[in-house]
């Protein structure tokens, strides 16, 4: 992914208004994110733990979807430990079920689509092996890494498709 600007980033939001978007708190870090590793730019707002954001890349543009913990989603009894992005294992409260208001008339409705991923939106690196804890781990696969980036790249797209529809 290439860098994108604050003004980008904002004018890519598909599933809140115009000025929720305005008021988003972005990355304090924005200029100093790895962009060559990332297929999409991730990440929680520091200010309230339950909101997260994502922006990707597409054929027809920038897109970024608001995203919101489920309550109480770390103690649910259908909690995975598993990301649905990149595929890499996380123990304890390493994956979150967030959810994304769908866009236009259906998200109006309230319609919503929920998955669960990497609770600090870091897919791309730990696909990459460029980030690591102890919590995270990557599954032993035969995919190659070339392969396993395009699933995960195939799996937000995926994702994102489904919200905007």
């Amino acid at each position: 992914m290439e860098a994108i600007t604050e003004q980008e980033i904002r004018a890519s939001f598909v599933n809140c208004s115009k000025g929720e978007a305005r008021r988003i708190n972005l990355p304090r870090d924005l200029a100093d994110q790895p962009w060559e590793h990332l297929d999409f730019l991730g990440w929680r707002d520091p200010g309230a733990a339950d909101r997260g954001y994502l922006v990707i890349g597409r054929q027809d543009g920038l897109v970024g979807l608001t995203l919101r913990a489920a309550p109480g989603g770390r103690r649910s009894l259908l909690r995975t430990s598993l990301c649905s992005f990149c595929v890499t294992s996380h123990s304890g409260s390493g994956v979150d079920l967030l959810s994304a208001r769908k866009a236009g008339p259906a998200g109006r409705n309230g319609d919503t689509l929920g998955i669960y991923v990497c609770a600090d939106l870091a897919c791309s690196l730990y696909v990459r092996g460029r980030k690591k804890n102890a919590l995270a781990k990557r599954l032993e696969e035969s995919l190659t890494p070339e392969e396993q980036i395009a699933r995960n790249v195939a799996n937000v797209h995926g994702f994102v498709d489904q919200v905007v529809a």
